[in-house]
Formats: structure tokens, sequence, C-alpha cells
């Protein structure tokens, strides 16, 4: 039996969000039936809306969502009706990369989770009057009162943590800490570098903070996000409008320069300045998305000194382990991800989207 639900659809390249009624389709054997509590915004579904990413549209995003099982497929093992999940990418789970522990590597990733709008098989998982919606975004299109998901974007986490407080696990947050755990790896006395104080930014810099690194340096033009990112475990801040990157981290290391940095901004100006900040040995990670077919230019000497430029998809993590000790650490207190978010209910989201990009809200995290 199909389910009519409520909405948020993108009906063309750069118009807002709107609120309409939508059906899903039937769950497939490997799906279930979420009811959302929250769904966060971030700035890929932006970059979709804006039309900066080939995505079927009009359509259906949202891939921050955190809800409640209602039904599930009947392949489905991993949940059932009653748990609490935190909802994340989707992928083939059989591909080399799946098996190794790396789905967001997985080599369906485009198409099944940013580009695709449709299940592998090329079935819709949304119609409006008959019509198919492009959905299936990151297995999930979570900005709806209820959405079809992939069994692999489901995480079943603890429900006594509030899913309102955990919903940005799922992309932002996960890639931020992910690219300090699983790529930068601090090791004793070590300087990490954020560029850009987002919540991508901010949630490396609580994961830089969890760990050895004796400097952790935020970077951003904005005074409230330096001042935020000191209170969440940055040793040194720099305003990028007062200083320059490179004489910056030099005064700060004492002229060694940057052990790690994590490039969060998309701007590939930035990133050059970055690996131009690195330390011998250093790496810089990837995060931040310029528009498709951005090249940026390096200095190939300055590299051989064993500096390492790694890109990066959703902190290179494997969900089902990652995101529940997340959670762990929401719930003891010791990642406070509550100082990024604002709540707005869901027929807000268009306020929302504003506060997102004027800057006032880090994380808006929509609730149903």
């Amino acid at each position: 039996m199909s389910i009519t639900t409520r909405a948020a659809v993108v009906e063309s390249a750069g118009a807002p969000f709107t609120l309409s009624e939508v059906v899903l389709d039937e769950p497939g054997p490997n799906e279930a039936v979420v009811r959302l509590v929250a769904a966060g915004l971030c700035h890929t579904d932006l970059g979709v809306q804006s039309g900066g990413l080939p995505f079927p549209l009009p359509g259906v995003l949202g891939h921050e969502g955190a809800g409640v099982v209602e039904a599930v497929g009947a392949a489905v093992t991993g949940v059932a009706p009653g748990d609490h999940v935190v909802l994340s990418f989707t992928s083939c789970g059989a591909c080399r990369n799946c098996h190794g522990g790396h789905p967001a590597y997985c080599a369906t990733w485009l198409p099944l989770n940013l580009i695709g709008g449709r299940r592998a098989d090329g079935s819709s998982t949304i119609s409006r009057d008959g019509e198919p919606l492009g959905g299936h975004f990151f297995g999930q299109s979570s900005f709806a009162e209820r959405a079809l998901v992939d069994e692999r974007s489901l995480v079943k986490v603890d429900p006594d943590v509030p899913l309102t407080s955990i919903a940005p696990l799922g992309c932002g947050v996960q890639t931020g800490v992910g690219a300090v755990w699983n790529v930068l790896k601090p090791t004793a006395g070590d300087t990490v570098v954020v560029l850009g104080a987002g919540a991508v930014g901010l949630s490396a810099v609580m994961a830089a903070a969890l760990g050895p690194a004796t400097t952790i340096i935020a970077v951003d033009r904005v005074a409230e996000r330096l001042a935020l990112a000191k209170e969440l475990g940055a040793t040194h801040t720099v305003d990028a409008g007062q200083a320059t990157l490179g004489e910056a981290v030099a005064e700060i290391t004492g002229g060694r320069g940057a052990d790690g940095i994590v490039e969060t901004t998309g701007s590939t100006a930035v990133l050059r300045q970055g690996v131009d900040a690195l330390a011998a040995r250093g790496t810089l990670v990837v995060v931040g998305a310029p528009p498709f077919g951005s090249e940026v230019a390096l200095d190939v000497n300055g590299l051989l000194g064993g500096k390492r430029v790694v890109g990066l998809t959703l902190g290179d993590s494997e969900t089902q382990t990652f995101i529940p000790a997340l959670v762990e650490l929401v719930k003891a207190g010791r990642l406070p991800l509550d100082r990024l978010i604002g709540t707005y209910a869901f027929e807000d989201i268009g306020q929302a989207v504003q506060d997102m990009t004027s800057g006032k809200t880090i994380k808006p995290v929509l609730t149903f």
C-alpha cells in the first residue's frame, strides 16, 4: 500500500521549497518507512535546489533525517518498527569499497545518493498526481513527514537521545569528525587547522579537541563563529579577513606549518593557501566542494616534502559503527552539537534556508 505524506518539493532549479502532498511507493524488500522527527539542512541541499547539481526536479531533497521506523520491507533485518534511526547516505553493499568498510566510496555512490533521483533499478520512490518526482536523495529524501528509506541509509540509535539533537550526524557532523579521525588521525603534539567554521568545520574542531593534537586553529571571517570555535576547543583562531593564512599558521607553529588541515570552504584559493601552509609530511583534507570542473594550481616542488592532499566524502565513515559512537558522545556531552543547531518547524523551511544562507544559523534542523 502506498502512503500519502507532505514533503517540501523543489519545483525547478532556483525555486523555493514548497510543501506539497506526495505519494511514497510501496516499500521494497530492503526499504523502510520512517516517520521523520527531525531533518538537518545542509549546503548540499541548497546546491541541488539552486540547480548546481544535475538532480531531477521537481524533487524532494533532505539527507540528514532522524525519525522512528514505522514499517519495514521483507528483507530488512537491522531495524524494526518503533526503532529510532538516524538516516545517512546509501551504498550498494556489494562493491570492493563497500566490502572494505569504505561505503562513502561505493562504486555507485553518485547515482544512488546525489544525482540519480531514483532507486538503482530506475524506479521512483516518490510521485505526485501519478507523476514521478526526483527522490531517493541519499537513499532517504527526508524533507517530508514520512520517507521511504534504503536499509543501508538506516542507522539504529539509542532511543534516549533526542532525535533533534543528532539529526546532523548523518552528513555534516560525520564529515567534519571523519576528516579528523579517519583521515588526519592526529598524533601527540600535532597542529590541526580547520578552514571555515560552519557546521562541518566546527564538527572538525570538536573532533580535534577530543584527540591528542595540542594546537587547533580555526579560520573564518565571522567573529561570532571564531568565538564559538574557541568555546568548542580551538586553541587559536585566525580572522581570514585580517591575516594571511600562511603567515598566521607560521607564527602560531613557530614556522613549522600545519600537520593536518581540513578545508571546508570549497574555495580553490583557500585550498591552495592551505596546501602551502602544510608542514613537511602534512595532510590537507579536501571537504568543501566547489562547482563541478573546478581546478587548482599547486606548487609541485612544495609537495615533495611529503605533503598529501586527500579528497573526502562523508568522513569516509562506516556509518553503522561511526554514527552510534557519535550519538554516545552527544549523549555524554562530549560532542556539544546543540551549540550549532537552531530548530525550525517544517513549515518554516524557507526561513531556515534564509538563516543558513545569511549565516545566522550554523545548522538548521527542521522539526516535524
